[in-house]
């Protein structure tokens, strides 16, 4: 029996290959491949709480990745890996360390210049956290977590809110959070940040 998944708007469909990462061979559809990964996600955010950081620590390659693993590692083989396959979404494969970087020493000077505000630097490292799309599954939660440590670890302000509602599953929510990352793409950021804090 195989895993059964119903993608929704926006999310990015797993090839062959990275379906046959799952540890649980039990989970044959998506609520319950739902239910583990936020299993798996709550403790990620437990190892998260108290957790004192330096802006180059969270801001590093190392941590982006320990991250993704930390949050899907009981449920995917490959989480924590950059994805080698090319999805609907983000950059070639072959691009993401190179573009991550490039995205990590901004955020780092975003922060250390002040450029912009807290919330706009969360949203807006987020947004092309997402839009490179560095994991085969995942990248939506993880872009949002990174965003509230940056929130909270960097800055001490309060995490973001993200319309206070379970954005995997199909909902008016969703399709809210999905416009404004679309907007997003065309350089308009504050329906995102407008979002996020809702």
């Amino acid at each position: 029996m195989g895993l059964g998944i119903n993608y929704v708007d926006g999310q990015t469909p797993l090839s062959e290959e990275e379906l046959e990462g799952l540890k649980i061979q039990s989970i044959t559809t998506r609520e319950e491949l739902d239910e583990f990964e936020q299993l798996n996600i709550e403790k990620a955010i437990q190892w998260t709480i108290g957790k004192k950081m330096k802006p180059e620590d969270l801001l590093s390659e190392k941590f982006v990745k320990d991250l993704h693993r930390r949050m899907y590692g009981e449920v995917w083989k490959w989480a924590g890996t950059f994805r080698n396959s090319e999805k609907n979404l983000g950059i070639k494969s072959f691009l993401i360390p190179m573009q991550l970087k490039q995205l990590l020493d901004d955020a780092i000077f975003w922060y250390e210049k002040k450029i912009f505000p807290p919330d706009e630097t969360a949203i807006r490292f987020k947004h092309e956290l997402v839009s490179i799309h560095c994991f085969p599954n995942g990248n939506g939660r993880h872009s949002r977590l990174m965003a509230d440590l940056i929130m909270e670890k960097m800055y001490g302000e309060p995490i973001l809110t993200w319309g206070r509602s379970n954005l995997v599953k199909s909902s008016d929510k969703r399709k809210a959070y999905i416009k404004a990352i679309k907007m997003a793409d065309n350089h308009d950021l504050q329906p995102l940040i407008s979002f996020a804090k809702s």
